[in-house]
């Protein structure tokens, strides 16, 4: 299975939020944390779904956008 990025941010918040939007319509997600341990301010945290639902993903993520205080 193919997996594509398709959101990534600095706030672990943002990507719990968009992490359950999608687990929760169903889409498989992976949750990559690449934030350094000892200064969170480096790195992102990225979230990649499987490629055949990435449109699909997207969006749910553009939807929800809308309503919440983020940009994608």
């Amino acid at each position: 299975m193919s997996w594509e990025k398709i959101f990534s941010t600095r706030v672990f918040a943002e990507a719990s939020i968009i992490e359950g939007l999608l687990a929760d319509n169903d889409v498989p997600v992976q949750l990559l944390n690449k934030q350094d341990s000892s200064y969170p301010m480096f790195g992102d945290i990225q979230l990649y779904v499987p490629h055949d639902m990435v449109l699909f993903a997207r969006e749910l993520i553009d939807q929800q956008s809308e309503h919440l205080d983020f940009t994608v």
